[in-house]
């Protein structure tokens, strides 16, 4: 292998590299998530099961979500397997010292190695008596045994130098998936936590609608065991009563189920019982300009970086191949000692520079820089792609927010007005004016209305985590744009 070669390997692995950080932030959205096609909606388990009710708030929910989701786990992981192998590439860059040390028993045959016996008999004058002793055999035995110290140096290859550039990239693009993953994690959780305090607003006022239905049917049989009212409006009330009660059930088989996808997204156990400890948040949001946004979004959106990222990669991988035409310099030697059998123990010593100079190599050459060129040219599309979806993000975004909050607007009004209208309703079929039946009406209308500010208050809420998300600020920034 030459040293140009050998020195490829430097931005080979950091195109690896890439791959692997730009696959951190590429998770397959599925429509039933799961951990099996998604693993940002699995975690593992890092707290036992206890008999013990859990407390937990959006803030520890968070906590436990970026600890135990299993879909951040293997992005931090691919992080620290880039780190790994980014030290690798580095020691393209340092010298390598090794040292051995080896002792064996030789034996030569002088006649293969061209000192024939005619050969020799030249050089009989030297020895005692001026001839070859009697039996001289060619066939020689020696021990050798060596220390050496051995060094290696790349001085300058601008593969190395293109592919250092392209894994320091690399790891930066993974930081950002990385920080892209919490923030997907954060947006999942929190999203899942205000779903569950949603349907623990429907499960009590499911609860109350039960008792004033309760009521209301109590009233009604009463009156007509007294032989003041038919018994239709009694059968009326009844079935009001049990849809109030279907709608309970309903209620609270959701939150139960919503509950073991929250424990499921932060490691706790599905049989571990635990209680939410923070309302529904509510506030308004500040008005947020769209080139506001679109500024914010642009310096702290992690995949807007990571792609940035990627491709100041590909153009150091681009560059890499480009320069396998420069000329490569590296120094090698070795310093130590060797003893022979019945011969002094001397040094021996190597110093040696080496200049590889490419002359003719362009169809690999070319090749290899036109596929790198397409790669630049795909990632640079994918990054202006990525801009204007960003400013399309964050346009949706703001019109949900606004919509959202006129919804939670007319929702409020509805319950107000169905409310007045049950009291008066109430009032009407009590004083004997009015049967029940625009009492029954009166309480689907508010059963009706209760939910539909419930769903417009989450809706609200999850708009905003998108919105902080859409400009890259959900993890600094969640509880204010929650209102907690």
């Amino acid at each position: 292998m030459t040293v140009e070669q050998g020195k490829l390997s430097g931005f080979g692995r950091a195109l690896v590299f890439l791959a692997c950080a730009g696959a951190c932030a590429l998770v397959a959205r599925a429509q039933n998530p799961s951990s099996a096609n998604d693993p940002f909606y699995g975690s593992v388990s890092t707290q036992p099961l206890t008999d013990q009710t859990l407390h937990v708030s959006l803030d520890d929910a968070i906590r436990r979500g970026l600890e135990s989701n299993l879909g951040l786990r293997e992005v931090e992981s691919q992080e620290k397997s880039i780190q790994g192998e980014r030290n690798e590439a580095l020691q393209e860059f340092l010298p390598t010292i090794t040292l051995t040390g080896d002792t064996g028993f030789y034996q030569h045959n002088l006649a293969a190695l061209g000192f024939s016996p005619s050969l020799l008999n030249e050089f009989a004058f030297l020895l005692p008596g001026g001839k070859i002793p009697p039996g001289f055999s060619t066939i020689t035995r020696d021990t050798l045994t060596e220390g050496m110290v051995h060094f290696n140096e790349t001085l300058f290859s601008g593969p190395v130098i293109a592919g250092w550039r392209a894994a320091g990239a690399a790891q930066r693009s993974a930081h950002y998936a990385k920080m892209s993953a919490r923030g997907q994690t954060i947006q999942n959780v929190a999203t899942i936590y205000l779903r569950a305090i949603a349907d623990s607003s429907d499960v009590d006022n499911a609860r109350a609608n039960v008792d004033e239905a309760q009521v209301l049917f109590n009233d009604a049989h009463q009156e007509h065991l007294a032989g003041t009212v038919a018994n239709l409006e009694e059968l009326r009330a009844k079935v009001e009563l049990q849809a109030q009660q279907q709608a309970l059930i309903s209620a609270q088989n959701a939150l139960d189920k919503d509950l073991i996808l929250l424990k499921r997204e932060i490691g706790v156990d599905p049989g571990q019982n635990i209680v939410l400890t923070d309302p529904a948040p509510y506030s308004d949001l500040a008005d947020r300009t769209l080139p506001e946004l679109i500024a914010l979004a642009w310096r702290s959106r992690q995949d807007y970086q990571n792609l940035q990222n990627q491709v100041v990669g590909f153009k150091a991988i681009h560059a890499a191949y480009r320069s396998q035409r420069w000329p490569t310099l590296s120094v090698n030697g070795y310093y130590g000692t060797q003893t022979v059998t019945g011969v002094n123990t001397h040094g021996v010593m190597l110093a040696q520079g080496s200049l590889n100079i490419p002359i003719f190599r362009e169809a690999g050459l070319r090749g290899g820089e036109d596929a790198s060129e397409a790669q630049l040219d795909a990632s640079k599309a994918d990054l202006d792609s990525l801009r204007q979806q960003i400013e399309e993000q964050l346009r949706a975004a703001l019109l949900d927010v606004s919509a959202n909050k006129q919804l939670i607007d007319v929702a409020r009004s509805n319950v107000d007005l169905a409310t007045r209208a049950l009291s008066d309703e109430t009032d009407r079929v009590r004083a004997g004016v009015d049967t029940n039946l625009p009492l029954v009406t009166a309480q689907a209308s508010l059963t009706q209305a209760q939910r539909s500010l419930v769903e417009s208050i989450f809706q609200y809420n999850v708009s905003k985590l998108a919105l902080a998300r859409a400009a890259g600020v959900l993890e600094q920034q969640y509880r204010a744009y929650l209102g907690r």
